[in-house]
């Protein structure tokens, strides 16, 4: 592939890499700041290990809550897993009657070279209801979860 700039031509490397969607979602009992935070880590570190994402890769991350959430902004989940750099923002999902509330949802746009079969979505606690297709994940070690979590947390906000 060649792109010209004034009157340059560049050459580009075989792109194996495409933009792939990852997506997440968990609930959680109660409107807290550290319950949102501790809920979005989990999903996200599933996300992570699944899928082998580095923040590297990430081109961006859009995170929804459902409006009964308000205590804290999920993309800061992830900026304590390292995801420093990438781009993110929050939103509320719309009202629909009868959807599963305290329900927090990702969209993560990921650069790989992975088949869109291959990508493994996450969806957890409640909100395996919202996609029972995509949630026969292997049974989680929530303790070995959380130790990975801590030794992946970074500092600061």
């Amino acid at each position: 592939m060649q792109l010209t700039y004034d009157a340059t031509v560049l050459e580009m490397p075989s792109m194996t890499q495409i933009c792939r969607g990852v997506r997440g979602a968990t609930t959680v009992v109660s409107n807290s700041r550290d319950e949102i935070l501790q809920a979005t880590r989990q999903m996200l570190a599933l996300m992570i290990r699944r899928n082998g994402i580095e923040p590297e890769d990430i081109g961006c991350a859009f995170f929804t809550v459902t409006n009964d959430l308000d205590a804290e902004f999920p993309a800061l989940a992830a900026r304590q897993l390292g995801w420093l750099e990438v781009p993110m923002l929050c939103g509320y999902e719309i009202r629909v009657p009868g959807s599963l509330a305290m329900c927090i949802r990702v969209l993560v746009q990921w650069n790989t070279s992975k088949s869109q079969s291959e990508i493994q979505h996450i969806y957890i606690r409640d909100a395996v209801r919202l996609r029972p297709d995509l949630s026969k994940l292997p049974p989680v070690d929530w303790d070995e979860l959380e130790a990975w979590i801590k030794q992946n947390l970074h500092t600061g906000r």
